[in-house]
């Protein structure tokens, strides 16, 4: 069943289940086949598709102005866009913000990312959340001719996250140091020049932010590629292991980060912390399982309970697999869950200060309520020193 039709339709969304929505093309014309997913932010929409996180999916945003304040070069959280597409329910205005440099639209085109507007993306949301993240095809053709049946067959064609180690093609190239700290008026992005902490973070898809929150936080920080070793990490004779977010299904990526931890936890007693991926990996390794879920937590406004605080902490997350509180293992501890559905958002071991959480607490964007992760992984390698 096809939506109605704008006049003149320059970009088509068609999902696998043959539903076909038209609307206005603008970034990059072609057209890309991914998972479709949703996302509640009301800002924050470059930090969303610079994500690496985003790897394979196309991005619905549920809030009507995007495009409105441009983009600059400050807010990315990688080098290019990773998100696969974006769907929005308005065109994007002109950008009205002092610190724009360039128009949403141009910026996309120039990545190569497609982006279509004019959707009703409240009906598209439902769909989601009732039948599951789906596998979309999305085209963009500014002569509005489109094989729809070709477009659904690519849509059914695609193979989906799940078994998918997309870790590895976000990853860093080679090793590389990080000083930079959170940005703050009137000066910016400060350097770190009195980092009390030496930090190996793994890189599985890391966002420029959580960097930074690190760096603020007191770390001086050395990032590792994604299928780094545990002889690579303890090369650096780190005070402390860190582990990214990024995109895929943790056991793909598992197969060789896995290992790495356990080597780790087996040889070191230093303190650990992951992030979103990274807490998924470190459930894996302490031998714990992962799910599927049916449409993933993507926004910047989730609660999370803390358990042991009882404290209510609002949240960014980015995640479509989750870990099996049930499948924790003797002597790990759930320590965070979601307020949404009850999935679990945070473990720890009871004896050692390795811990990790499903939400970001870097935010960016989002809130910052979580930030004193960074402040608590800091202060257990001031303890283990």
């Amino acid at each position: 069943m096809a939506q109605n039709t704008p006049a003149t339709p320059t970009a088509c969304l068609a999902l696998a289940d043959g539903t076909i929505f038209y609307g206005q093309g603008f970034g990059a014309t072609g057209d890309t086949v991914a998972e479709l997913c949703f996302n509640t932010a009301m800002s924050g929409y470059q930090e969303i598709m610079t994500d690496p996180s985003y790897a394979g999916q196309i991005v619905t945003f549920t809030f009507p102005h995007i495009g409105n304040v441009g983009v600059n070069a400050d807010d990315d959280e990688t080098g290019d866009p990773v998100a696969a597409g974006m769907v929005v329910k308005w065109m994007p205005t002109e950008s009205s913000n002092w610190r724009a440099t360039q128009e949403l639209g141009d910026w996309l085109a120039a990545r190569g990312r497609i982006a279509i507007g004019g959707i009703d993306t409240r009906r598209l949301t439902r769909a989601i959340r009732q039948q599951g993240a789906p596998h979309a095809a999305l085209a963009h053709n500014p002569d509005g001719k489109f094989d729809t049946e070709a477009l659904v067959a690519k849509a059914r064609g695609f193979s989906g996250l799940e078994g998918l180690d997309l870790a590895k093609d976000v990853t860093c190239a080679q090793s590389y140091h990080w000083d930079e700290m959170r940005w703050a008026w009137p000066d910016g992005y400060a350097r770190q020049t009195e980092a009390k902490h030496k930090v190996v973070a793994v890189d599985y898809g890391a966002k420029r932010n959580i960097l930074r929150c690190l760096a603020s936080a007191g770390c001086d920080v050395t990032v590792l590629p994604a299928t780094a070793t545990a002889e690579d990490v303890m090369a650096h004779n780190p005070d402390g292991l860190f582990l990214s977010n990024g995109p895929g299904d943790p056991a793909a990526t598992g197969v060789y980060a896995v290992p790495m931890i356990r080597d780790i936890l087996a040889k070191t007693d230093i303190p650990v912390f992951g992030i979103c991926l990274g807490h998924q990996m470190l459930a894996l390794a302490l031998g714990a399982r992962t799910i599927k879920m049916n449409h993933g937590h993507h926004g910047a406004n989730h609660p999370v309970k803390e358990i042991a605080t009882g404290k209510v902490e609002i949240t960014s997350m980015n995640h479509g697999f989750a870990v099996d509180a049930q499948s924790l293992p003797e002597g790990v501890e759930e320590t965070h869950v979601s307020l949404f559905d009850g999935s679990n958002c945070g473990i720890r071991i009871k004896d050692r200060p390795v811990f990790s959480v499903q939400h970001h607490p870097e935010a960016s964007p989002g809130p910052q309520d979580s930030f004193y992760l960074f402040e608590r992984f800091a202060e257990s390698m001031a303890k283990s020193a």
